[in-house]
């Protein structure tokens, strides 16, 4: 008995080691591949590239700058930071100096969005982003707004931001209950509103040959014939322009 007890003992002893040492081995191996990001500010992007191939990293200029500070083409932000414990092929992404700012900003309001876009690049500049909103006193595709403001100094980014009007709101109206009218009147109503008239299918019930109470002046859809549905529903709002949609019989 005491030496069935030595022999479990032994074999759980060797266990407990054999434990150990694959734990051990497999926080060596996982340390093995980590490797600390190298100082990359104030570099050149190849010798940072080259400083991050040396430790087995790649490298990602992600972002240009200007700054008063870091000359042209030198790294001037880097993430991770210098010494972060990293995995082997992490990508360390880094920002450009471009260096002082040497152009101004150009005045690009009131100029179309097209022509603005074109300005902006033709300066040396991105065009950044581009929002669209109605506004009442600036033309439909004109740049009513933009980021930097003209000649701003002190800028961050070659970028600019843009805002274009969409001109004034269309008018809204809530949509009538036209059913039963004949077809003719209610196109000239909906015309004089500043609507226009979509899809008009005869419909289903007649087209299938089912008795109406009614009997059709003929097998297409004309002036006189009667609305029997129609799309918008009455009571939705609407703007100018949408087009509506009618069955008739």
């Amino acid at each position: 008995m005491r030496r069935f007890f030595r022999v479990v003992l032994l074999a759980l002893v060797l266990m407990t080691v054999a434990l150990i040492s694959a734990l051990t081995a497999m926080q060596f191996a996982i340390h093995g591949r980590e490797v600390a990001i190298p100082k990359l500010l104030g570099m050149a992007p190849l010798d940072a590239e080259r400083a991050a191939a040396a430790s087995g990293l790649q490298l990602a200029i992600e972002r240009q700058f200007y700054s008063p500070d870091v000359p042209e083409g030198r790294i001037m932000t880097q993430v991770p930071p210098q010494g972060t414990k990293v995995r082997r092929g992490w990508t360390v992404r880094v920002a450009q100096s471009l260096g002082p700012q040497r152009v101004a900003i150009p005045d690009i309001t009131t100029a179309s969005e097209r022509a603005a876009e074109l300005n902006i690049r033709r300066r040396g500049f991105a065009v950044g982003f581009v929002a669209q909103v109605n506004l009442p006193d600036v033309p439909q595709d004109r740049v009513a707004s933009q980021d930097p403001s003209a000649n701003a100094s002190g800028v961050a980014a070659p970028k600019i931001d843009l805002l274009v009007s969409l001109g004034p709101e269309p008018a809204a109206y809530v949509m009538p209950n036209l059913t039963g009218q004949p077809l003719g009147s209610a196109t000239l109503a909906l015309q004089d509103a500043g609507m226009r008239i979509g899809k008009v299918s005869v419909h289903a019930a007649e087209a299938s040959g089912e008795p109406q109470a009614l009997p059709s002046a003929a097998s297409e859809p004309n002036a006189a014939s009667m609305i029997v549905e129609q799309t918008p529903p009455p009571g939705q709002k609407i703007v100018a322009g949408t087009p509506v949609n009618f069955e008739v019989r």
